[in-house]
């Protein structure tokens, strides 16, 4: 069952979900408006290839910066983070979605990674991509996104108690930890 805004409103109120910062006048029907941060962390061009088992080829030729607003280049792939920090229960779920009028500029918020499971805490990662033909200027604090949630049954080994929970109260945009995980 999704969670209509006045569950919304009063799961957090009760902190059974856990929204840092939080302004109520971001709740919508459905779902909670989330807002872009200031950390961005992208990778240069070149002809090295990443190996996703291998840490070093993930974290090198890799640039980042803090800053108020981010140029989003055309075809330009970026890592971004959420302003909120998030905490999930073990009952519920989320999944982040684009705004329209984002999407309607070229950008896109996720490529695959849009699944937020029962149990985590942390900033969300976003997986900005602009596939205008011009560049956009995106804002630190401004709305880019949705997180709509679920009610499901508990789970029984929330992500906080999973051993391998890679990315597990992170903050910042986070590159891949997929080397973590045994070829």
């Amino acid at each position: 069952m999704i969670l209509v805004d006045w569950q919304l409103r009063d799961r957090i109120a009760r902190g059974y979900i856990i929204i840092d910062p939080y302004d109520p006048k971001l709740v919508q029907p459905n779902s909670v408006d989330i807002r872009l941060g200031n950390h961005f962390v992208w990778y240069e061009p070149g002809t090295e290839v990443i190996d996703p088992y291998n840490q070093d080829s993930v974290t090198s030729q890799v640039r980042e910066v803090h800053a108020d607003t981010f140029i989003l280049n055309p075809g330009q792939f970026v890592l971004a983070e959420t302003l909120e920090c998030i905490g999930l229960p073990d009952n519920i779920v989320a999944t982040i979605e684009g705004k329209s009028s984002i999407a309607r500029l070229g950008v896109t918020l996720h490529q695959t990674g849009g699944w937020i499971d029962a149990g985590f805490r942390g900033t969300i990662t976003l997986e900005m991509a602009n596939v205008n033909s011009r560049p956009v200027k995106v804002y630190a604090g401004m709305p880019i996104g949705q997180l709509v949630f679920y009610t499901t049954e508990r789970a029984e080994n929330p992500y906080y108690k999973k051993s391998d929970a890679k990315y597990l109260d992170q903050r910042q945009a986070t590159l891949s930890r997929y080397h973590a995980n045994k070829k």
